[in-house]
C-alpha cells in the first residue's frame, strides 16, 4: 500500500490546499468507518483512492445531518448543507474541507451533479422523515430517492463522466442488496432506537407485532418472518451478480470484498435466526481480516481480468 502522500501524487492532486482537503476526508472516513477506509487504501488502484473516500466522507457527512436531531433539527441542517454543497459545486470553494474536496472530485471526474441533488433530496424527505415502510413499494421508493443516489455520490467517481444507464442499474441492485442485509444485521439496534425498517404489511402476513420485535421473542411466527427476510436478501445479494464487469478495474477488488463481506453478514444473520433480535450481527473481527487479506492476494488477478461485458 503506497503512502497517502504519493496516493495523492499519482491522483493528480498537486495543490497544498487540496492535498490537505482530501486527507482531512479520508481520516473522518477513518474514523467513520474503518473497514471501508482500509478496503480502498488495499484494494483500489490509487489514482481512485482520494477521489473515493471525499466522496464517502461526503455521504457520511449528508447522512449523520439526516440522522441527528429532532425532524426541526434535521430539516433545518439539510437546508443549510444543501445550500453549503450547491455553492461548493459551483465555485470549487467552500469553508468545509470536505465539501472543497468532493468539489473537486465531482469537478475532475465528471459526476453529474443530479445525483448529488438527488440524494440530498432523498436525505431531506425519505431519510429525515423516516417512519418506516408500510410495504415493499415504501421500500422500494426508498431506494429509489436516497439509498441509491448515496452510493452513487460516492462509487459513481470511480467513472469518467459518471455512470452510464447499466452501471447505473447495476450499483442500483448493489444497493438494494446491501440495504437488506443492513436492515437485517441491524434489527436490534434500529428497534432500540424506535425503527422498524422491515415492511409493516410483511409483518401482518406473518401475524407478527413490532411488540414481537422489540421484546425479541423467539416464537415460531417470528422465525418464519426473519427467515423470508433473509431468503430476500439472499435473492438480492445474489442479482448482484455481474457488478463485478460494471466497476473500472481500478476498483473491482474492492467491489468483489464488498460483495463477499455482505455474504459473510447475511450468512451470519441466517445464523442467528430470532438472536438477531437481542444483538446486532456484525462482521466479527476475522473474518472481515480473511477477506481483505484473501483479496489483497488475489488484487492483480481480479484487476488485470478482461472484462465480459457486452
Amino acid at each position: 500500500m503506497p503512502r497517502w502522500s504519493t496516493t495523492l501524487t499519482t491522483a493528480g492532486i498537486a495543490d497544498p490546499r487540496l492535498r490537505e482537503d482530501y486527507t482531512h476526508a479520508a481520516r473522518r472516513v477513518l474514523r467513520r468507518e474503518s473497514a471501508p477506509y482500509l478496503a480502498l487504501r488495499l484494494l483500489a488502484a490509487p489514482p481512485l483512492v482520494p477521489a473515493l473516500a471525499s466522496g464517502l466522507a461526503f455521504m457520511n457527512l449528508v447522512d449523520d445531518v439526516a440522522e441527528t436531531g429532532s425532524l426541526r433539527e434535521r430539516a433545518d441542517g439539510l437546508a443549510a448543507l444543501t445550500e453549503r454543497v450547491e455553492a461548493a459545486l459551483r465555485t470549487g470553494d467552500s469553508p468545509d474541507p470536505v465539501l472543497r474536496a468532493y468539489a473537486h472530485a465531482v469537478d475532475t471526474r465528471g459526476l453529474p451533479a443530479h445525483w448529488v441533488s438527488r440524494f440530498l433530496e432523498g436525505a431531506a424527505t425519505a431519510e429525515a422523515g423516516f417512519d418506516g415502510f408500510a410495504d415493499e413499494d415504501a421500500f422500494q421508493g426508498y431506494l429509489d430517492a436516497y439509498a441509491w443516489p448515496g452510493v452513487l455520490v460516492f462509487t459513481g467517481l470511480q467513472y469518467q463522466g459518471g455512470p452510464d444507464p447499466e452501471q447505473a442499474a447495476g450499483w442500483r441492485r448493489f444497493t438494494e442488496a446491501a440495504q437488506r442485509v443492513d436492515f437485517l444485521a441491524d434489527l436490534h439496534g434500529d428497534l432500540a432506537e424506535g425503527r422498524l425498517c422491515l415492511p409493516r404489511a410483511r409483518l401482518a402476513e406473518h401475524g407478527v407485532t413490532r411488540a414481537d420485535l422489540e421484546a425479541a421473542r423467539d416464537t415460531p411466527a417470528v422465525r418464519a418472518l426473519l427467515a423470508a427476510e433473509t431468503r430476500r436478501a439472499r435473492a438480492s445479494l445474489d442479482a448482484t451478480r455481474g457488478l463485478l464487469d460494471l466497476a473500472v478495474p481500478g476498483l473491482r477488488p474492492v467491489v468483489a470484498t464488498m460483495a463477499d463481506l455482505m455474504a459473510h453478514q447475511l450468512t451470519a444473520v441466517e445464523r442467528a435466526g430470532a438472536g438477531a433480535l437481542r444483538r446486532d450481527v456484525g462482521y466479527g473481527t476475522v473474518a472481515p481480516l480473511r477477506i481483505l487479506l484473501r483479496a489483497a492476494r488475489r488484487r492483480h488477478t481480479v484487476q488485470d481480468a478482461p472484462s465480459t461485458r457486452r
